[in-house]
């Protein structure tokens, strides 16, 4: 979810959460403390607006019995000189922090409450009060009172009055509760509401930004080896998404440069080791030219020869590393052009023949191409491969009589050449794995037969900067074949 929805669903969280919750605790008030208050003190309306004048609603607390006594004082005005009835009634007032008083002319008939003769001395004369269930006098000073009155005539014809006298230091605080849980319940509310937005924004916001704190950390102390989990699809999972791809990229890129450096210590051990046998070959011959052991001009010209060959095999290790070193750097120099297939495979084998003959090697060269077509490629680096192919043959013909066979066949858009030997051929395992640098199937013979290891790298890289594509079939002690192909020149007619 988007920043933006999370921040619209916060404000609804914010303004809506209250009110519902603010409509369902009232409700629920409504339902339980306003049907007690209703129960204990006789309130039948089920128009609440009353609760909001507390003295209307301390009129209503008596309302009921004002009514009953008003109706003996109309009917049976000598009950209300009647004790036992008098306590009775003053019981049930007593209920609802009320009690009762009669007057019969200047004297009190019946007092239902502990209160002082000061008040009761104050108490409205006769027709001094407007009568009515919801009318009443309020009285302030020490004790505070909601006085109503009923007026009657006693049985001897006297003036009667009956006083329902409401003690309000007993009935304001019940009504300050029932104010004060409501205003509970709404700091409830408004804590339930700030707790839910707190954990929906730790869940949201902080816990992937600590996340990704922890990750940075990592990073900072080198450590790679660990993944950024995202879970969102808002704007901190995509940055845990870039994250991880940084991680991953870094890692990979230190994983690429330890492995260069590996690859580039294995390079200059096996030039190192290569280069050993030449120079000791090369100074042992040097010395016995020295030395007078070559005595005769046949000797000479054999160390001579022989000092020059492993020269030679010094230049070709050293070029191969050169060649290593603009192929890491993707700077090999290309001179692409025209030439001709068939000539060209021929000039080839024709110099290569001369090799092998001194070797005593076999040649077999087979060319199905038309003299007429061309291909191209730079003569120099596919001279290379070509070299590079056959001097890896020669160095793993194990059989009396060494046969190389070399063939030239048109494919459609390339030339293929399939280049052919008997040697020891490689082993199924290691087959896939011939052209990655620095890989030998047999660390053991390599070492004795020499190569830096990047032999097959540097003509598969040839071969495809060439456009074309180079592979391999092999069976052990039977032989090996290489195969790759250089896409023909085509003319694009112009229109």
């Amino acid at each position: 979810m988007k920043f933006k929805n999370k921040i619209i669903i916060s404000f609804c969280i914010i303004i809506f959460i209250p009110i519902l919750l603010a409509i369902g605790v009232l409700f629920g008030f409504q339902q339980i403390q306003l049907k007690a208050i209703q129960q204990r003190y006789g309130v039948e309306n089920d128009d609440y607006s009353y609760f909001s004048n507390s003295m209307q609603l301390l009129s209503r607390f008596t309302q009921d019995s004002f009514e009953k006594l008003a109706d003996q004082a109309k009917t049976n005005p000598g009950v209300l000189e009647d004790s036992a009835y008098l306590a009775q009634m003053n019981a049930v007032l007593g209920e609802k922090y009320s009690y009762l008083v009669v007057r019969k002319g200047d004297a009190l008939l019946y007092v239902g409450g502990n209160t002082s003769q000061e008040f009761l001395s104050e108490l409205p004369p006769y027709g001094g009060a407007k009568e009515g269930a919801n009318r009443g006098v309020y009285v302030d000073g020490e004790e505070q009172a909601l006085i109503k009155q009923i007026d009657f005539v006693c049985e001897d014809g006297s003036d009667g009055s009956i006083f329902i006298v409401t003690i309000l230091e007993e009935t304001v605080p019940e009504i300050k509760s029932l104010i004060a849980d409501g205003l509970v319940a709404v700091a409830m509310i408004l804590v339930l509401t700030a707790v839910m937005l707190t954990v929906w924004i730790y869940t949201s916001f902080i816990n992937p930004i600590k996340k990704l704190q922890v990750a940075a950390q990592n990073i900072k102390d080198g450590n790679l080896d660990f993944t950024v989990e995202v879970e969102s699809n808002d704007e901190i999972g995509e940055l845990c998404r870039t994250f991880e791809e940084m991680r991953q990229r870094l890692k990979d890129n230190t994983e690429e440069k330890l492995s260069s450096e590996r690859e580039n210590k294995t390079l200059i051990s096996n030039i190192a080791h290569d280069l050993k046998t030449p120079i000791t070959a090369v100074k042992g011959y040097a010395e016995g030219l020295i030395d007078g052991v070559a005595d005769t001009p046949e000797k000479r010209d054999k160390y001579i020869k022989t000092i020059y060959n492993k020269a030679n095999e010094m230049d070709t290790l050293i070029n191969e590393l050169t060649l290593y070193a603009k192929i890491d750097t993707n700077r090999i120099p290309y001179n692409f052009a025209k030439l001709n297939a068939s000539d060209y495979f021929n000039d080839c084998v024709e110099e290569i023949g001369l090799d092998l003959e001194a070797k005593n090697i076999g040649l077999g060269y087979f060319n199905y191409v038309d003299e007429d077509v061309l291909i191209i490629a730079d003569p120099e680096q596919l001279k290379r491969v070509v070299n590079n192919i056959i001097g890896n043959s020669v160095k793993y013909l194990d059989k009396q009589k060494g046969q190389i066979n070399m063939r030239i066949k048109d494919v459609g858009d390339f030339i293929q050449v399939e280049i052919e030997d008997n040697g020891r051929g490689i082993a199924a395992r290691d087959l896939p794995y011939i052209f990655d640098r620095f890989y030998r199937a047999d660390a053991s013979r390599n070492s004795a037969t020499g190569g830096s290891g990047i032999g097959l790298s540097i003509v598969k890289k040839i071969i495809e900067d060439h456009g074309g594509k180079i592979w391999a079939t092999s069976k052990e002690s039977i032989g090996t074949v290489m195969y790759f192909v250089i896409r023909k020149y085509q003319e694009v007619p112009y229109e």
